[in-house]
């Protein structure tokens, strides 16, 4: 039997304008479900790729992001940790940007032209190199943005971003900004400097999760989704890079009909057999000879550590080249708050309810990298977003990997986990520090003993129990488990009177055993505090 893979642009299967013009246009005016037939389209739940661009957020949030011109450092941390592909940056020469504000009102010329500060990293660096330097400037969609404020978290004592009532300046003015942002093309791959990993998102072809998703603000998976897409995106465009996503959130907020945020092919699988679908999809790929194509099946903690976990097992040890992106929130979101086997002890949830007699998730955690790490020759790292050059890193070498790979991360939930919309690069960071997420890379490719193998770099204080940081008073202290778990909602019940419990003690003692048994793996000799 033969199976035809239709695009989106194969206007015999598929006609990607009517579907833009007659189909979201209705959506978006309140019309489609008295004014739209039940059509080829609808019958196939066919969604046309990067669809989300069309979708408009500018009613969610009182608040949008304004750009402070004379503080930004060009970092790119904004830009890269945003959930909603709703703040872009841009670097343009003097000429160009010149061009443009002259076609403007002279009423308008000097403010945007005071949007686009010559900072040391594009204009003063390149200069002394004898390069063309560069202005850079930070734009806001007011379509795309949801008012989480992660982008001025980020930020921190930068102070180049700060959250202003949309009143303020009025709508028109935003989308004013952005359109003059749109204007001026892509950036000059000239400026993009590829050692440096931030700079991907300066480039169009990394830009492959296009936003429009129905994804909570601040949400942790759409971050380390957009990153994903970047890295693999940058180094391999997008006729080279396919999705298979497992039912979960990111097939809710990633699929409501009629918009969808992935510019590339994509489909969505049941829960339980994600990993199973992109082997065939793989299969079918290689027979037809696109062997350089790189394939991603997404999933949760519930899908590739719950019931999906047969499926993932089967895949790695098929030897097939697919990726694997675990984006493990430690709760089945999508469901509610039901605790899954990636869940924390002490952690409050559906079916882990704390009660009078059970204190929350008793059950000790699933570690799926260790797991995965016991397969034949798999990649496998675990990352977070809050450290993006060790996350680019670790896609990238997923990417190059030959054979199946692994890549879990840290995903905040902000309902299910209790914390406030700006607060997922805190909190993964924080995961870190304190051993509740620790990150590591295994490469089997690095050589034959099991310590070659393993990384534990990017983790602060590798070789001792716990890290220490300097508290209020200028004194160090251990960071430990409990210190995490006080600042989060699902650990409330656990701290009566400020003080952790019975339950949070024994989580402390099941992360301390996982550091200890990955500080082993990786050959680290361990410093006993006295």
């Amino acid at each position: 039997m033969t199976i035809r893979l239709p695009t989106a642009h194969d206007k015999d299967f598929f006609d990607i304008d009517d579907f833009e013009n007659r189909i979201i246009s209705a959506y978006n005016d309140g019309s489609a479900s008295d004014a739209l037939a039940a059509d080829s389209a609808h019958a196939r739940s066919i969604i046309a790729a990067g669809s989300g661009r069309h979708r408009d957020f500018s009613y969610i949030a009182p608040e949008i992001p304004e750009f402070i011109a004379d503080a930004c450092v060009g970092c790119m941390d904004c830009v890269t940790m945003c959930p909603d592909t709703a703040i872009l940056g841009k670097v343009v020469d003097e000429e160009t940007l010149n061009t443009n504000l002259n076609i403007l009102p002279p009423s308008e010329q000097e403010e945007m032209n005071r949007l686009w500060p010559k900072t040391r990293k594009y204009w003063d660096n390149r200069e002394k190199k004898g390069k063309k330097p560069g202005r850079f400037g930070i734009f806001i969609d007011p379509s795309k943005c949801k008012g989480c404020s992660e982008c001025v978290e980020v930020c921190g004592d930068k102070n180049a971003l700060a959250m202003v009532g949309k009143e303020k300046y009025g709508m028109e003015h935003h989308r004013k900004l952005w359109e003059f942002y749109e204007a001026l093309g892509p950036t000059d791959h000239d400026y993009i400097n590829e050692r440096s990993l931030m700079d991907m998102m300066l480039a169009e072809e990394s830009l492959l999760y296009v936003g429009g998703a129905g994804s909570c603000a601040g949400c942790g998976e759409a971050t380390a989704l957009r990153m994903m897409a970047a890295a693999t995106g940058f180094v391999y465009g997008k006729e080279r890079f396919g999705i298979v996503n497992s039912t979960g959130c990111s097939t809710v907020y990633g699929s409501t009909y009629p918009f969808n945020p992935w510019d590339i092919p994509w489909t969505n699988s049941l829960f339980e057999n994600g990993a199973t679908d992109a082997m065939g999809v793989r299969v079918r790929w290689d027979q037809l000879g696109w062997q350089d194509k790189k394939l991603w099946v997404v999933g949760g903690d519930g899908a590739m550590l719950d019931i999906g976990f047969g499926s993932l097992s089967r895949l790695l040890s098929s030897g097939m080249d697919v990726n694997v992106f675990v984006l493990d929130t430690q709760v089945y979101s999508n469901t509610g708050g039901q605790a899954s086997t990636s869940t924390y002890v002490g952690q409050d949830a559906k079916f882990a309810a704390h009660g009078k007699d059970i204190h929350g998730k008793t059950e000790r955690r699933k570690e799926i990298g260790a797991i995965a790490a016991m397969h034949p020759n798999v990649y496998v790292a675990q990352t977070v977003t809050s450290l993006p050059n060790h996350f680019y890193k670790c896609v990238m070498e997923a990417n190059e990997f030959d054979g199946p790979s692994v890549i879990s991360v840290y995903t905040t939930c902000q309902p299910e986990h209790g914390v406030g919309d700006d607060a997922a690069n805190r909190q993964a960071r924080l995961a870190v520090d304190t051993r509740a997420f620790p990150i590591f890379v295994f490469d089997p490719r690095k050589g034959p003993r099991m310590q070659d193998k393993w990384s534990l770099k990017g983790n602060p204080s590798p070789n001792k129990d716990w890290h220490r940081k300097k508290n209020d008073d200028g004194e160090f202290v251990e960071v430990k488990f409990r210190d995490f778990a006080i600042t989060e909602g699902r650990f409330r019940k656990q701290f009566k009177g400020g003080e952790p419990s019975d339950a949070i003690f024994a989580a402390e003692h099941d992360r301390l055993e996982f550091w200890n048994r990955l500080q082993d793996l990786a050959g680290i000799e361990r410093v006993i505090a006295e």
